[in-house]
């Protein structure tokens, strides 16, 4: 089993850079809460090994996730983004910009994600990352198996809700919903699941079908 020394390491193999940096303090600032280094390495290496061109993103916060995404997507690639507040996809956007991502490679829509996702298409897109409402995973999982292609995947963030989901004895609505989830995608045989213990945790799946 891997040690806290080991798992930090693991966070810290793939640095972040300036961009990164600078869109990570602007996300603390306004409290978005960005991803850590080891999860968004993950989903670039992921975007990558899929060949994505069509990505949604279920909370854009200030553009860190997102830039990990796009740099793993195809130079053709699109990324959509969604998130409820509109000062947070405007330093998203900010963020794009800096980092050299015009604004045809990415689609910022505003709004709650489970008013938006029904209008994209079905098997239209290559990933799913979702981070948002713990309390929506479920409904964001039954809307992600639509949208993706066979072979697409979806991810989750803080699968572990702050080390909380292990602990049988945590019972608040997020863990719960989050410890939900994890059955839910463990037992669909239209996925495959992996758990990474990187940051506060990745749920990933693969469709099947």
């Amino acid at each position: 089993m891997a040690t806290p020394a080991s798992l930090e390491y693991a966070e810290e193999f793939v640095p972040e850079d300036d961009l990164l940096r600078t869109a990570r303090r602007r996300g603390i600032e306004v409290g978005a809460r960005p991803i850590l280094p080891g999860c968004g390495a993950a989903l670039c290496f992921l975007a990558t090994v899929v060949n994505a061109r069509s990505v949604v993103e279920v909370g854009t916060g200030c553009g860190v996730s997102g830039l990990w995404l796009l740099r793993g997507m195809r130079p053709d690639g699109t990324l959509t983004s969604v998130d409820v507040e509109p000062e947070h996809q405007r330093m998203a956007r900010q963020t794009f910009a800096e980092a050299g991502f015009s604004g045809s490679r990415i689609r910022l829509i505003g709004g709650r994600a489970l008013d938006v996702l029904p209008r994209l298409a079905d098997g239209g897109y290559d990933m799913v990352f979702c981070d948002a409402a713990k309390q929506e995973y479920i409904d964001y999982l039954t809307e992600s198996v639509r949208l993706l292609r066979r072979g697409g995947v979806v991810v989750f963030g803080d699968a572990f809700c702050d080390d909380q989901v292990a602990d049988p004895t945590q019972r608040d609505p997020d863990t719960v919903a989050i410890r939900e989830l994890g059955k839910l995608v463990r037992n669909d045989e239209r996925l495959r699941p992996l758990m990474l213990p990187l940051g506060s945790g990745l749920l990933a799946a693969v469709r099947l079908d």
